[in-house]
């Protein structure tokens, strides 16, 4: 029977402006199929400007089924931008973290979570507090990163690579704020060594 992927986030997660085929999940279930692994395609709830609580509402619009070999949990950007506070970035993101854990027949390592890319770093932020910006982010990723360590969750930075970005445009997808293909395979090849590394170990 083929592994099951579910893939929860926004517009990183779904891959704005990118092919469907270059987001970050299709791009690690290439990598893993190549390594011998019989996945499905991935299931993606996920879209462009989602908060916190628009991503756990739309979960409990789909239903998706609960048995799923790998969940993967990337959030919290449009809480950032829209202003909103990191104390109801924390809880929310805590109520989402238990139900990717459940999706994950409660395993909690079969769960990894991204950290939030740094936007401030890409031509869109151009004339914004880039400082400001990437100092929300971190205080959000603190929270992520400290949840997912309680829950014994994977834990993936990608933020420092994102901040690279302001340096390299190769980085950035043609609408000047979302990640290109080369980034997001930067991404996938992170989570296929979490994947193959820890889980497979443990598991088998």
């Amino acid at each position: 029977m083929a592994l099951k992927y579910l893939a929860l986030g926004d517009s990183y997660t779904i891959g704005e402006s990118v092919p469907a085929t270059d987001n970050f999940p299709s791009q690690a279930i290439k990598m893993l199929r190549n390594s011998g692994f019989e996945f499905d395609d991935p299931l993606i709830i996920a879209k462009t400007g989602w908060t916190t609580d628009e991503l756990a509402d739309n979960i409990q619009r789909q239903k998706p089924h609960s048995k799923y070999d790998l969940v993967t949990l990337l959030i919290g950007v449009n809480n950032q931008y829209r202003g909103r506070s990191s104390n109801e970035y924390q809880e929310e993101f805590h109520q989402l973290l238990k139900i990717a854990i459940a999706f994950a027949r409660k395993d909690a390592d079969h769960v990894v979570v991204l950290s939030i890319p740094d936007w401030g770093a890409t031509p869109f932020a151009e004339g914004r507090n880039r400082i400001q910006i990437a100092s929300e982010i971190d205080e959000f990723n603190r929270s992520n990163k400290a949840l997912s360590i309680q829950y014994n969750c994977h834990y993936i930075d990608i933020t420092q690579g994102t901040r690279e970005a302001a340096a390299d445009r190769s980085l950035v997808a043609s609408d000047g704020l979302h990640p290109s293909p080369k980034d997001y395979k930067r991404w996938a090849e992170k989570l296929v060594s979490v994947y193959i590394a820890e889980i497979t170990t443990t598991h088998g």
